[in-house]
């Protein structure tokens, strides 16, 4: 899989100005869409992303060229170096907006898979009755995006929580020492597809927002922080370039 390193303009336009529109019906018309790349692994080539509301929920979409989900991580047997696979709308959304300590990077949606830890610990996701076996099976999180020198030029990681630092988080926050946020919000995978229905206290705070859809591999770093969990390959990007033209309606 073809490395990409996400640039300093890239993130520039990754945090672009919200635009208002005015909400209206659902239309799979507004999607942002990219050609099949048949030299890209299928379930991470991406054929289109979609944020659509209606209220309070929230759905993220994404198509992809094979079937969605169906490649995971091969488990390394330790935190230290361990790997993750996603599927991440990043947002123009201010972190505020789910609970994290405001304008501390760049807000994303992740859906993620990887079998040496589990981040979920308020959840059973398969069932067993145990809550800390689950991180192989797909899951939600939000994230903060941060560019992390640490990480290698120009590139993003999940962002660190220095020591003794209080930063605020949401409340379903798994306590690890990055801005991120395990809120239990279901993907559902069928063939293609992915969806995630998710739901904001304030219901005009997304309307207007922009958006993007990438696939991406991150790695634990061996030393378990600082960084912790750093960007290491984008598969794909919707748009082409990070410059979130999606819209949601």
């Amino acid at each position: 899989m073809k490395q990409i390193l996400i640039s300093t303009a890239a993130l520039a336009l990754m945090s672009s100005a919200v635009v208002a529109h005015e909400n209206h019906a659902i239309d799979m018309d507004d999607a942002i869409k990219s050609a099949a790349d048949t030299s890209k692994v299928a379930a991470f080539d991406i054929l289109a992303a979609h944020v659509h509301s209606k209220g309070r929920i929230v759905t993220f979409h994404m198509t992809t060229n094979g079937v969605a989900g169906a490649e995971k991580p091969t488990a390394t047997g330790a935190l230290g170096g361990a790997s993750v696979l996603s599927y991440v709308w990043p947002t123009s959304l201010d972190p505020s907006a789910v609970g994290f300590e405001g304008e501390t990077g760049i807000l994303a949606l992740a859906v993620t898979s990887h079998p040496d830890f589990d981040d979920t610990p308020l959840y059973d996701e398969n069932g067993d009755g145990d809550l800390a076996n689950d991180g192989n099976d797909w899951h939600s999180h939000w994230v903060v995006l941060a560019p992390t020198e640490a990480c290698g030029a120009g590139a993003l990681a999940v962002r660190d929580i220095p020591e003794e630092a209080t930063p605020k988080m949401p409340a379903t926050w798994p306590g690890l020492p990055i801005f991120i946020d395990s809120p239990g919000f279901t993907p559902l995978f069928d063939g293609p597809e992915i969806t995630v229905r998710t739901a904001f206290a304030d219901a005009q705070a997304i309307v207007g927002a922009s958006y993007d859809g990438v696939t991406s591999a991150l790695k634990v770093n061996a030393n378990v922080h600082a960084p912790l969990l750093c960007v290491t390959d984008v598969f794909d990007v919707v748009s082409g370039d990070l410059s979130l033209p999606g819209i949601v309606k």
